[in-house]
Order: structure tokens, then C-alpha cells, then sequence
């Protein structure tokens, strides 16, 4: 019965049938999150991409005591850089490292385009053009969920460049495509406009953290629905949806044999995320987003991989449980 009220409460967010109840302190957010203050300075590089010129947001966290390395945190597809604060303050703070914390284009307090040919190996040159100006010639690379992927074509592409990969709850280790019907651009868009402070805070719920749910989670509701309430909302909503086509005809996963730098997973186990789940069958839907298997098969498949198993840990181990986060994090850094 239980699988059964969470499978009906997430087509219904799907079919935009959430309540539009919200919490009284929400905010209605910018378009380019101009009234949200994040953890540290942000600075911008314009970019020329696609014969037009972008501003990419960034933070350079830089060391109390530098170690002389540089890491580069890249976020997810629900997320921006800010909620990479508390492993920025650690990283930078009592380990010595230069953090790099980007937006990517269409995402965060960068630039949201009317038009955008999306694709990993685009948003990898745009990370390149960031670590060139910032003149880092050799830096690790961690990525979470959406990141993983950017992550993992951004090593694929400039390995040269790639101290070490680290991947936390990536999204895009199993090809969705393979079992979920495609949907066009304009059907994840009308999914996006129909989003609500409720339904955002269900599909977390549901998929992030497992029906366990802490009010510091709050967060990262209150971020994506406060966009909901803006007037440029239709533009982030159309920037969400090209998104989602470029997760799912990207997949990376017949790519980690060719990943010849040292790598990290760190896997919570909880975790069940997957592109696409109410669109398939009971029976498939379970065969998907099994993140333990998942996790053991790709570390199979690089190289030189280790992994890190976190049990009861859901898609946002750097959220939900910080010190099991870090401790292998910096351990495996630090080799």
C-alpha cells in the first residue's frame, strides 16, 4: 500500500495536481537569483557561446592555508552552487584547497538564455573557459547528481586537466532511454510551469531523502518555488525543460571505461532517483535508480575507481550527512 500512495503522489506532481499551498516566508526569487545571497562572493566571466554573451556566475573560495590544489564543485540539476557551502568551508578552511564553485549556464545566479543548445560537452568547454581565466592548470573535479554527468564529460574531454574525479549520487550511471518513452522539449516545460511549492517539496521527499525529511532541508524547497512566483519564470521553466532533454539523450555511462583519472564514488544507498519513473510500469519503475547496484557496477566499469557505500543516505549525502561525506572525501583527496 505504501509503494502504492507514493507512486500515486508522484504522477501527481507529474500531472501538476499538488496543492499550491506554500509557506508563509516564501520568497519570490529573481530571475537570476539577484535577491538570494549566497554562501560567499560571487564573481562572473561572460562567455560567447552560441554567437551570444553569457554571464557564468562563480565563487572562489581560496585557502587560509593553501596546499597549492584547486577543486571544482559542480552542482545538480535541482540545485546551484550554494548549497556546496559547508564542504567549501571544510575543503578551504582546514584543508587547504582552492574551491571552485560554478553556476552553469541556465542555472543558479548565471545567465538563463531564450535559446540554448544544450549538451554536456558544451557545458564542459563553458567549465574549461572558467578554470582557464582563473589560470588553474591542474584541479579535481567533484560532481553531485546532474554534476556527476557535467563531471564525468568534463574529464572525458580535458583529462589532462583532471587531478582527480569524484562523483556523489550521479545522476546517468543506467540509460533511461532504454526503458522511458521520450518526451519532447515542450512536455517537460509544461511539467515545469505546472510546478508548485508542494509538489517540489514531494518530489524531494520522495526521491531525495526517502520519506525522511529535516527542516534544514527546507532550503532547497523554498529556492526552486520562490522561482515559481517569479514574473521570468517561464524562462526558467523553459531553461528546466531543455535541461531535462539533455539529461536524458546524454547518458555518460557507456563512456567510465575511458576514464583514466583516479576516481571516488561516493554512493548513499538509499538513494532511488531516475529520469522518468511514472512514466513506466510498476515492474520497471522498480528496476530503476537502484543506486547500490548501480554504484558496484560502475566502479566496474573505471578504471581505477574506489568506492564509498554510505547506508541509509539518500540522493544528497553532502546535505544529509556531512562527516560520512567529507571524512572519505578528503582521505581519498589527500592520497
Amino acid at each position: 500500500m505504501r509503494n502504492v500512495k507514493s507512486y500515486l503522489s508522484l504522477l501527481a506532481l507529474f500531472l501538476g495536481l499538488n496543492s499550491s499551498a506554500q509557506p508563509n516566508q516564501l520568497k519570490v526569487l529573481g530571475l537570476n537569483l539577484e535577491n538570494y545571497d549566497y554562501p560567499y562572493e560571487v564573481n562572473y566571466i561572460t562567455l560567447t557561446s552560441q554567437n551570444q554573451a553569457y554571464q557564468m556566475a562563480y565563487m572562489d573560495v581560496h585557502p587560509t592555508a593553501p596546499n597549492g590544489k584547486s577543486i571544482l564543485l559542480l552542482h545538480g540539476k535541482n540545485f546551484n552552487g550554494a548549497y556546496w557551502a559547508e564542504t567549501a568551508n571544510r575543503l578551504a578552511t582546514e584543508e587547504g584547497y582552492r574551491v571552485i564553485i560554478p553556476d552553469q549556464i541556465g542555472f543558479g545566479k548565471s545567465s538563463k538564455p531564450e535559446c540554448y543548445q544544450y549538451s554536456f560537452q558544451q557545458l564542459a568547454h563553458n567549465t574549461k573557459a572558467l578554470i582557464d581565466t582563473l589560470e588553474i592548470e591542474k584541479i579535481s573535479v567533484l560532481g553531485h547528481s546532474m554534476g556527476g554527468m557535467l563531471a564525468t564529460r568534463l574529464t572525458l574531454m580535458f583529462p589532462e586537466v583532471i587531478d582527480k574525479l569524484i562523483l556523489a549520487n550521479p545522476i546517468g550511471l543506467e540509460d533511461w532511454k532504454l526503458k522511458v518513452p521520450y518526451k519532447p522539449v515542450e512536455w517537460w516545460y509544461q511539467l515545469e510551469l505546472k510546478k508548485t511549492y508542494e509538489g517540489i517539496r514531494s518530489y524531494q521527499l520522495e526521491n531525495y531523502y526517502d520519506n525522511q525529511w529535516k527542516a534544514e532541508y527546507d532550503e532547497w524547497v523554498n529556492l526552486l518555488a520562490g522561482w515559481t512566483l517569479s514574473i521570468d519564470y517561464p524562462r526558467i521553466a523553459w531553461n528546466a525543460a531543455l535541461t531535462y532533454d539533455m539529461v536524458f539523450t546524454q547518458p555518460v555511462c557507456y563512456e567510465f571505461g575511458q576514464i583514466q583519472n583516479p576516481s571516488l564514488l561516493i554512493i548513499g544507498q538509499r538513494d532511488r532517483t531516475a529520469l522518468g519513473k511514472p512514466l513506466v510500469s510498476p515492474e520497471v519503475r522498480a528496476t530503476m535508480g537502484n543506486y547500490p547496484e548501480l554504484g558496484r557496477r560502475t566502479q566496474q566499469q573505471i578504471p581505477d575507481c574506489q568506492l564509498i557505500e554510505l547506508d541509509n543516505i539518500g540522493h544528497l549525502p553532502h546535505i544529509e550527512a556531512f562527516n560520512q561525506f567529507i571524512e572519505p572525501l578528503i582521505q581519498f583527496l589527500n592520497e
